[in-house]
């Protein structure tokens, strides 16, 4: 979908950081470490997976996902991934007073804090193998679909339409677009390069270019 998530090549902004910080934390508050904490969590329950924890995200307001902050933004999805998933529902969450059982299942597979650093988390391996071989090799010209899916995708809206050289081929790997509905298909990964000029014309930095992870069905002959 063209949620506000998908802001490369948009101007407006100003800078992405005015001014890099030193020695920055890996958390700036305390909080932002607890949601993080969350997410990984409720991830052992395998009710989801990253692709619908992504579109999650992406179903905000544009106006509330702007306005947000990062780890903000993990939290909304995260909330929209347990009442979707039936784990609490919205009015625990205004709440905070339980309200809806919880399967013995789901307790006995939640995270408990004595095993914190002991139990392992979710590990996740992304290769897929598929029967077909891949369509396209390294040197390759190919065109990115000009496409506007309503889901989500990984493929950004700045380089749809441009034509690009194919870098190198990564394997099938498990296909976002299906993933984020429940779908585990894998699809050929690539990396492509686009010239800076094919994508901004006059207004590129001389000599500049970008790398895009692309899946083959975000791709055709350039001819």
């Amino acid at each position: 979908m063209n949620g506000a998530h998908d802001m490369g090549g948009m101007e407006g902004f100003g800078p992405i950081l005015a001014e890099p910080e030193t020695e920055e934390p890996v958390f700036h508050t305390d909080w932002e470490a607890r949601v993080f904490a969350m997410n990984r969590a409720t991830g052992i329950f395998r009710l989801w997976n990253i692709d619908i924890s992504r579109y999650a995200k992406e179903r905000q307001h544009p106006a509330t996902y702007l306005r947000n902050s990062y780890y903000e933004n993990w939290l909304v999805g995260l909330e929209t991934l347990l009442v979707e998933a039936g784990l609490v529902t919205t009015q625990e969450l205004q709440t905070w007073t339980e309200s809806a059982p919880v399967s013995k299942e789901i307790k006995e597979m939640a995270l408990t804090a004595d095993q914190v650093g002991t139990r392992p988390l979710r590990v996740t391996n992304y290769r897929r193998e598929v029967e077909a071989g891949p369509q396209f090799q390294p040197g390759d010209r190919v065109r990115a679909l000009n496409r506007h899916p309503s889901g989500h995708t990984r493929e950004p809206r700045y380089i749809r339409g441009h034509v690009g050289t194919v870098h190198e081929h990564y394997g099938a790997q498990v296909y976002p677009d299906l993933s984020a509905q429940g779908i585990d298909e894998g699809r050929h990964l690539y990396s492509v390069r686009f010239d800076g000029a094919e994508l901004w014309g006059v207004s590129a930095n001389a000599n500049s270019v970008v790398y895009v992870d692309m899946f083959e069905d975000y791709m055709e002959p350039a001819g």
